[in-house]
């Protein structure tokens, strides 16, 4: 039947995933979104204790996950989340670059070289890294889904979070030059860039009761997104329903951007 037929390109059966920054919050949101559409997931973050965590949490519900330790900003690491995600599952078809950090909340000016270097690294070069580390892989099994979390502050400049914001727009230009240069590979790449969701990486923006009726006030859904409200759509594009879309920009943001 035809409804069966479009269901089937949601399904991510016999593909391979690794998600990193996924211990917690729209990683962990989007590791199970995958895993429960049929994928073998490789949940990754800095603590092993945490992953093993998470992935067995998964494989109570019967799905197929495993986890792997990585600090982001080291590419040994990253080298070696690629390795053992291979010797384990004999490949990589998905990769969801998440993982990412905000260690300053103020003007640009008061940022050290060091904070600079920091999120650039670990927002932009890993995600870079890791994407060239996977290639040759997707390439092998035919193609493959890169998904670069970025954010609406790569869009549109808020207070406070000048640096994250360059981050993450330098990061959606990293996915369209992805996306024209690897095409020929099939290999699709986009980006997704949440609103504000409800995770600890946000904790002292919705924990600000003031600031929270402030920020509610420009939202036209007139709230904050739940972690799992970003996994369908990463689901759809790491699938083969979302064929045609690679460069794009898919924000899940309320309507935050359309606000004014």
């Amino acid at each position: 039947m035809e409804n069966e037929r479009i269901s089937k390109l949601f399904r991510l059966d016999g593909k391979v995933a690794i998600v990193t920054g996924a211990s917690k919050g729209i990683g962990e949101a989007i590791a199970r979104g995958l895993a429960e559409f049929g994928a073998k997931v490789v949940v990754s973050s800095r603590s092993q204790e945490s992953v093993d965590a998470v992935a067995q949490s998964f494989k109570d519900d019967g799905l197929d996950a495993i986890g792997i330790a990585c600090h982001v900003g080291k590419t040994d690491q990253l080298e070696n989340l690629v390795e053992k995600t291979v010797e384990a599952y004999g490949g990589v078809d998905i990769l969801v670059n998440n993982a990412a950090t905000n260690p300053i909340f103020g003007p640009v000016e008061e940022a050290g070289s060091e904070i600079f270097d920091k999120i650039v690294n670990v927002n932009v070069k890993s995600p870079w890294y890791l994407s060239n580390l996977c290639l040759p892989h997707m390439k092998k099994r035919g193609g493959g889904s890169v998904i670069h979390i970025a954010s609406v502050e790569g869009h549109k400049p808020g207070f406070g979070l000048g640096l994250y914001s360059m981050s993450k727009a330098a990061l959606i230009m990293l996915s369209k030059n992805q996306a024209k240069e690897w095409g020929y590979h099939k290999i699709r790449v986009n980006a997704l860039c949440p609103g504000l969701v409800k995770t600890k990486f946000s904790k002292a923006l919705w924990t600000n009761d003031m600031l929270m009726k402030q920020i509610e006030t420009q939202i036209p859904a007139g709230r904050i997104a739940q972690p799992d409200e970003m996994a369908g759509l990463a689901v759809f594009l790491a699938s083969d329903a979302a064929g045609y879309c690679t460069g794009g920009v898919f924000n899940a943001d309320g309507g935050y951007l359309i606000a004014g």
